[in-house]
């Protein structure tokens, strides 16, 4: 896919941190920010009570780019995350993300990540479609992503696996979007992207699990129906929720407006919790996110 860098994005640095909490730490995140001679452009920060434990997002400007982003690095981690005991990442918003997509055969899920990025609304790009079906290879084709169709089953699933794990190092991929991938993923491929795999379903589960979830809905006159996107784990289904959204229904919607409906939420909500991985507003917190949206 083309360069899709956004046009006239602002060039910055956003920190990711949590740590305990403790007298003083955001006063120095602030003050380190003050001694490189630049502006914050947004500190937002989290305290959980419970656990005592803070979660922020500090972003600050890098233009002009006249510190190199090792002195950056070294800095933060010198002044910040070792004398407060820091997890922490950095992350220059100049750089555009690198995404890989899984697919089946469901289209419109593909196109809303692709033109997303074609439209320059991501500071992203997706140069490998990965299938376990041959059905979108043309799709790809057209947008001039490199389509690698990966046939998996139960005989050849962990040998299918590894070459898939080739591909995502073959093309330096940072994270992984399932877009409406009828496979599970093993560990195989979720250890090394722990937290950068992101997958979408229906939010009727558990009540309605299975074969024909809209069908259960439809026969129990469910009101509400709704989409959930989340970072994907061994349990199937069960990794940290990035974000959620629902619609109201009634007994007038047939199953085939049911599912239509969901698809639509799925598609609006699968796009919202990429844009928030891409613009890093997510930490993880055992089995939770942070989210500053």
């Amino acid at each position: 896919m083309a360069n899709t860098d956004v046009s006239g994005s602002r060039n910055s640095v956003i920190a990711l941190v949590s740590c305990p909490l403790q007298r003083g730490v955001a006063a120095s995140m602030t003050q380190f920010v003050y001694e490189l001679g630049t502006d914050i452009i947004e500190h937002r920060q989290y305290v959980d009570t419970d656990q005592n434990h803070l979660f922020a997002r500090l972003e600050w400007q890098v233009d002009p780019p006249n510190i190199p982003r090792d002195t950056i690095e070294e800095n933060f981690r010198e002044k910040l995350a070792e004398p407060f005991g820091m997890q922490w990442s950095l992350h220059f918003s100049a750089d555009p993300v690198r995404m890989a997509v899984f697919v089946t055969k469901e289209m419109g899920h593909l196109y809303t990540l692709m033109m997303h990025c074609v439209a320059r609304l991501w500071n992203a790009n997706i140069p490998l479609i990965i299938s376990n079906q041959p059905y979108l290879q043309a799709e790809a084709e057209r947008f001039g992503i490199e389509f690698q169709h990966v046939p998996i089953s139960k005989e050849n699933k962990s040998t299918q696996e590894r070459i898939e794990l080739e591909l995502l190092h073959r093309h330096a991929i940072e994270l992984v979007v399932l877009a409406r991938y009828m496979q599970i993923l093993s560990a195989q491929i979720i250890t090394p992207y722990r937290h950068r795999i992101i997958n979408i379903h229906h939010s009727m589960l558990p009540a309605f699990a299975g074969a024909q979830p809209y069908k259960q809905a439809h026969e129990r006159g469910v009101k509400l129906i709704g989409a959930t996107s989340h970072f994907v784990t061994e349990n199937l289904d069960e990794g940290p929720i990035i974000t959620q959204d629902v619609a109201y229904v009634n007994h007038r919607k047939t199953i085939e407006q049911l599912i239509k409906r969901g698809r639509d939420l799925e598609m609006v909500v699968l796009a919202r919790a990429v844009d928030l991985y891409l613009n890093r507003r997510i930490l993880v917190d055992r089995k939770r996110t942070i989210v500053f949206d």
